[in-house]
């Protein structure tokens, strides 16, 4: 028998397979290349961060302060002062620094909403989804149950009840959001469970919660990862709503869904003090879904290429 492997049978082709493989830096630029919204999308969102991390370092002006004479003052692309280059509100407030203030509160809420929402629906979508039974005919209902119950009329009550702050808005979002991540927990649960190396773990004397945790959990960090980054943008979104009904965050704290309802008075007559505000909140957004999209090619092989 003729040893292929020694004078160039398989073990050349791997070597021309080798040699022929691209560097590492050119299989980051192809990949940076098929994720480039992802790429853009990571910009975004690394400048929503920077303004909410060195708000008083990028602000040019104290977001509190009011400055009656100055008021309504043009943007500066439009002919006005460079002191106030994107304007100032009907308070003479910089509208320019109230919007860099305005990305931390909206980033603070809507990842704060999401962590509440994660912790309750994850737990429960594993309870539910391992031992079966009555927990998951339980889950399974409140699941169904809060999904028709509308998310204004819950956000009205629990304000109503508690009184319209931060702390409530986030209660309120993390509540209306946890079955998205129980129903897309107890699903894959119920898969996870039957593959062999759970059975085989279990099979070995090994704790309900440390199978839990560490071998079905461990496996939907990826998928509710994706959900969560999505669910920061709905946040943010639906926080910026609540505020513009009065129900969110309180004036003068410099919020997105405040100044929309703060200008929405001139809309026809002085437009940017609205028009600035619903952008920041869009390239929010914007931002936060293309990361969560390229998460998601990135992190299930059934949609990666290349």
């Amino acid at each position: 028998m003729v040893d292929t492997t020694a004078n160039g049978g398989i073990e050349p082709e791997r070597q021309d397979k080798q040699a022929g493989r691209a560097p590492i830096w050119l299989l980051v630029l192809r990949k940076a290349w098929q994720l480039r919204m992802g790429v853009f999308g990571f910009l975004l969102l690394a400048i929503l961060v920077a303004m909410a991390l060195f708000s008083p370092l990028i602000a040019t002006h104290d977001p509190y302060a009011q400055d009656i004479l100055a008021r309504l003052e043009l943007p500066g692309f439009l002919g006005g002062t460079s002191d106030h280059w994107l304007g100032t509100d009907q308070l003479g407030r910089d509208l320019y620094s109230r919007i860099v203030y305005g990305a931390r509160v909206s980033l603070m809420i809507g990842v704060s909403a999401v962590v509440v929402s994660a912790v309750i629906g994850i737990v429960l979508g594993l309870l539910a989804g391992y031992f079966g039974g009555w927990i998951d005919s339980l889950v399974d209902f409140s699941v169904n149950a809060m999904l028709a119950f509308p998310f204004i009329l819950l956000a009205m009550t629990l304000v109503i009840i508690l009184g319209a702050s931060a702390e409530n808005v986030i209660l309120a979002l993390g509540i209306s959001n946890w079955p998205i991540f129980a129903r897309v927990t107890r699903i894959e649960t119920r898969k996870l469970r039957e593959q062999e190396y759970v059975l085989a773990a279990l099979a070995q004397g090994l704790g309900h919660l440390r199978v839990i945790f560490k071998h079905i959990f461990a496996n939907l960090a990826a998928p509710l990862l994706v959900i969560a980054t999505v669910e920061i943008a709905r946040s943010i979104i639906r926080e910026t709503f609540l505020s513009f009904l009065g129900l969110g965050i309180q004036p003068p704290t410099p919020s997105w869904g405040v100044m929309l309802a703060e200008g929405r008075a001139y809309v026809l007559t002085v437009w940017w003090l609205s028009t600035l505000p619903g952008a920041a909140i869009f390239l929010a957004a914007l931002g936060i879904n293309l990361v969560g999209d390229a998460l998601r090619d990135l992190l299930d092989p059934r949609l990666r290429k290349g």
